[in-house]
């Protein structure tokens, strides 16, 4: 079985445990995802959701943000870490879709990239859930767990996207890696992983050769 048809059975499985495959990131309006994604380094989607829950009440409209004073929007952001730099783009980024977008969040990835502290993985999940738009958000339990899948061979996010471009269907792709979130957090967990109760250990490299080793053993 090659790449692509391991990735097929893979792509059935996960639908069948996690069938809503949606972001964790809380969000009503396109920039709202944006912000939330910037938020979301370097701190989990949990603890952001209660943070823009209050942040756009506070400010509830991209105007808002755009003139809102640095340092209280510091102060909203400020337990999601890093929180001078995340307040700062926020900023700056809600002044540049107003200036240049008309208020909109870009759909190309050139675009979206030129925004501030806006990497590929945002920017797939932007033209993805955003725009229905092929899409690969390789975060971490992306990363990894395509790893021990055998479906890549890298720890680099970006050489991950391709590979991962090479052999999943494009209608498919956004909602493979929503579904990987969940199953990363549910089973596939760092350190831990939960082998005996996965869904995908027949078709998982790390799940054979972990056997191979004990049988030989």
């Amino acid at each position: 079985m090659d790449r692509k048809e391991r990735a097929l059975k893979i792509i059935d499985l996960l639908k069948e445990e996690y069938p809503d495959a949606s972001s964790s990131l809380d969000y009503k309006k396109d920039y709202e995802l944006l912000f939330g994604a910037r938020l979301a380094a370097q701190c989990t989607d949990e603890r952001v959701n209660k943070v823009t829950k209050v942040l756009y009440k506070v400010y509830p409209t991209l105007q808002s943000l755009a003139e809102a004073d640095i340092s209280e929007l510091e102060n909203y952001v400020r337990s999601t870490g890093f929180f001078r730099a995340k307040a700062r783009d926020i900023k700056a980024t809600a002044q540049i879709l107003l200036e240049k977008h008309g208020g909109r969040v870009p759909d190309t990835m050139e675009e979206l990239l030129e925004l501030p502290g806006v990497g590929r993985k945002t920017a797939n999940l932007i033209l993805g859930d955003v725009y229905g738009k092929p899409a690969i958000v390789c975060d971490t339990h992306c990363i990894r767990i395509t790893n021990l899948l055998g479906l890549s061979s890298t720890k680099n996010p970006t050489k991950v996207e391709f590979q991962l471009r090479d052999i999943l269907p494009p209608d498919e792709s956004n909602d493979f890696c929503h579904r990987l979130v969940f199953h990363g957090r549910a089973v596939c967990i760092a350190r831990r992983p939960k082998c005996e109760i996965c869904t995908l250990s027949d078709y998982c490299d790390y799940y054979t050769q972990k056997h191979i080793v004990k049988k030989d053993g």
